[in-house]
């Protein structure tokens, strides 16, 4: 019996997949095999000897300590693409409410209660106020093209805007999907250069943090207007402020608030409501909960952040699932001490991400013995071993 806790209240469109026969669940869940989570924050938490796995309901893993994952071998899924086309639908929401100062006129026509019948004239003598210019025909300029900036450029190329796209690692099953009108920016220059809006849609590393400050914000066209949907530290709050205040930038639309710009004339600050529908929740929790039978019921590895992806077809009783660092010579040693045992491997496969490597062994056996099971654990840089 495989034991899952959560961490938030998760859809049931995802809780259902787990059949119980196989599977509990629940927030009360001690030792659990695997985590589902999804804004919870696990980084002061102690994680069990026995947890295996943590799926993230959701794109984002800033809550999950990834390194001290990956040291202890357990293996962390996000969800890309399932909430994508939620974030996509307000990301147009946001590039209109930055054209057309909607906001601050309705703000404004809360003001005229009480005017009676002249409610209509005073409407008509303020509204030049609020104007804004049309989207059709501007330019767009996508930054990261990965399942949500695809959605958004092709929607804006729908919507009569020119747009640019710029990823410097977009896949090849991610370039098909791109419209042909989308133009590809090689640099980040040029989109700087040529776009009157900017949507960001990268990971925050230490790459991408505060990739839009001062210095990348004198580049851009006078009046841009920038929308900040990954997440908030991709923007200097501090530069973005000077450049509203400077009118640089003409608006800022931020799915993250904070102290620093709430309240700031220029900022929309929405409260992080990408990925808040039922379908999107319904979604990710769907596709958590497969990450997470497929990995504990047979060791497939699909959407990991921090292990590759690996999918191998049974074809032995037995299999040995091994986490390990992705140093020279840990294969041989695995396959060692299976072969010392007079086992026979009928199938393989050994796939590396970065540090970390991922080894999966069909083994012909009715049962794998202690001993090599102790001796692939005592090699140097094996971090766990699972026998399914």
């Amino acid at each position: 019996m495989f034991k899952i806790q959560t961490l938030n209240k998760i859809s049931p469109n995802g809780l259902d997949c787990f059949d119980k026969k196989y599977f509990t669940y629940g927030d009360a869940i001690e030792n659990p095999d695997a985590v589902m989570v999804r804004s919870a924050s696990m980084h002061e938490l102690d994680l069990p000897e026995n947890l295996k796995a943590i799926a993230r309901a959701g794109a984002g893993v800033n809550n999950i300590p990834i390194d001290k994952c990956s040291e202890q071998g357990i293996v962390v899924f996000n969800t890309p693409g399932a909430n994508a086309n939620a974030v996509k639908e307000l990301v147009l929401a946001g590039l209109l409410l930055s054209s057309r100062k909607v906001i601050n006129g309705i703000d404004w026509a809360k003001t005229l209660k009480g005017n009676g019948a002249e409610v209509g004239k005073m409407v008509e003598k303020g509204k030049g106020a609020f104007t804004g210019p049309e989207i059709a025909g501007k330019t767009l300029g996508v930054i990261g093209l990965g399942a949500i900036g695809i959605l958004v450029a092709n929607a804006a190329i729908s919507l009569g805007m020119n747009v640019y796209g710029y990823d410097p690692y977009i896949s090849v099953d991610a370039a098909w999907s791109l419209s042909s009108a989308i133009k590809h920016a090689k640099t980040l220059k040029d989109i700087y250069a040529n776009c009157d809006y900017i949507s960001i849609h990268v990971p925050l590393n230490n790459e991408t943090r505060e990739m839009v400050c001062g210095e990348s914000i004198a580049t851009m066209k006078d009046g841009v207007r920038i929308l900040n949907f990954a997440r908030g530290e991709l923007v200097s709050s501090a530069d973005i402020i000077t450049a509203l205040q400077t009118g640089k930038v003409t608006a800022y639309v931020t799915d993250f608030p904070s102290d620093e710009v709430i309240g700031v004339d220029g900022v929309i600050a929405i409260p992080h409501l990408g990925a808040s529908t039922p379908e999107s929740e319904d979604n990710c929790a769907f596709m958590a909960a497969r990450e997470l039978i497929d990995f504990l019921e047979v060791g497939t590895i699909r959407n990991s952040v921090n292990l590759p992806n690996v999918d191998l077809d049974r074809t032995a009783d037995k299999r040995v699932c091994v986490i390990h660092k992705n140093i020279p010579n840990i294969l041989a040693q695995i396959s060692s001490c299976i072969s010392k045992q007079n086992l026979n491997i009928e199938n393989m496969v050994n796939k590396s991400k970065k540090d970390y490597a991922y080894t999966v062994l069909d083994v012909a056996a009715d049962a794998i013995p202690e001993a090599a099971i102790n001796d692939i654990k005592a090699i140097d840089g094996v971090l766990r071993v699972r026998i399914i």
